[in-house]
């Protein structure tokens, strides 16, 4: 992600942490008796976003989830805890990660459940985009998210490309 100088100062990863916990009911079961993907999804994208608002002290609007795997089946009973922080930053938009882990709380067991990813952008009060503060990495596990984190958006960006240069080399619709 492209960074410009906004005059903030860094921000540390920590400040963007934000922890979501949710008992799961069976409104949320799918017809497998489960959680439904989509609630895990949804439940995934309002934690980052918090993260996101956080970092960028104001609003912030989900771009692309970036990918969402699916480790471990959630169940109806089960605690859900959603751990999300900021990843990396650009100008106007945000990376951030969530690990989503899961409950028994009879027995205690818990399961790592999903891992996600997703870009947001900053906007400002008339809806466009706005510069972010930069981010501060602290940790060697902060690194290792960033890095990732700027491996995931050359990806997007060669993808964005390839279909540009495809689209670019078709013949006009007849």
């Amino acid at each position: 992600m492209r960074v410009v100088t906004t005059g903030a100062e860094p921000k540390p990863v920590s400040a963007s942490h934000v922890t979501l916990t949710q008992l799961m009911e069976i409104t949320d079961a799918n017809v497998a008796g489960n959680v439904h993907g989509g609630v895990v999804m949804r439940l995934a994208d309002t934690a980052a976003a918090l993260a996101a608002i956080r970092h960028a002290e104001g609003l912030c609007v989900t771009v692309s989830v970036d990918e969402v795997s699916f480790l471990a089946p959630v169940h109806v009973g089960d605690v859900v805890t959603l751990r999300a922080s900021v990843n990396d930053v650009g100008t106007t938009s945000l990376e951030c990660g969530v690990r989503v882990e899961a409950e028994n709380p009879i027995s205690g067991r818990g399961v790592h459940a999903a891992t996600a990813y997703f870009v947001f952008v900053a906007l400002d009060a008339d809806g466009r985009p706005r510069p972010v503060p930069p981010i501060a990495v602290e940790t060697e596990i902060e690194q290792r998210r960033q890095h990732a984190a700027k491996l995931r958006r050359a990806a997007r960006m060669q993808h964005k490309d390839a279909l540009a240069a495809r689209d670019a080399a078709a013949p006009p619709p007849a």
